[in-house]
């Protein structure tokens, strides 16, 4: 089966970046896929921060990246760069962990001014990890994400269109990949 890690970098559960998660998760899982979620706020921090490689929770989020086809990340967007949280799980990431894996950057901000924190402070990072295959993603104000009153998100109409495509682009490099190796979507779902 195709697996998709979901590496969320905000250190809060309620940010609006998981509305972004839960849209993306949510067609992955209709479209077939396996999404395992790393959520940095769901991570024991002196763990994060320590780098214990020996604690059960990094060792299991480390184990999704690694064995994930596609690595999505998202990331709240502060000062021009992504979060501190994420930075702490992308430290964790060996050399060359994201190394033939597709990778979908998904960052949201408060401003579209934020929009190159993607080029300029993610993709670098994502390159030194021997990431190569990186598509463009979407950038995400955070107005355009509203909390409802039952704890969902409801996600503006131009806003699930984009992650609709990005979505689908992730899908096709997905089969790309498949088709490659000689895999068809089916023996993947296997």
């Amino acid at each position: 089966m195709t697996k998709i890690a979901l590496i969320a970098g905000s250190p809060a559960n309620g940010s609006r970046l998981f509305g972004l998660v839960q849209y993306a998760t949510d067609r992955l899982a209709l479209a077939g896929y396996d999404v395992d979620l790393v959520s940095a706020a769901d991570l024991p921090a002196e763990d994060l921060l320590r780098a214990d490689f020996g604690s059960p929770a990094i060792q299991q989020a480390l184990a999704s990246v690694e064995q994930a086809d596609a690595v999505i990340i998202a990331s709240p967007v502060f000062k021009a760069s992504y979060s501190g949280a994420l930075k702490t799980i992308l430290d964790l990431v060996p050399q060359k962990g994201f190394q033939g894996k597709v990778i979908l950057p998904l960052f949201i901000g408060g401003t579209i001014a934020h929009l190159l924190a993607v080029d300029y402070a993610l993709k670098p990072v994502v390159s030194a990890l021997g990431g190569t295959n990186i598509l463009g993603g979407v950038f995400a104000v955070d107005g355009w994400i509203t909390r409802t009153e039952h704890g969902g998100y409801d996600l503006s109409e131009q806003l699930a269109e984009r992650l609709d495509a990005s979505i689908a682009e992730l899908i096709q490099e997905l089969d790309h990949y498949a088709a490659a190796s000689g895999r068809s979507r089916q023996e993947q779902a296997v």
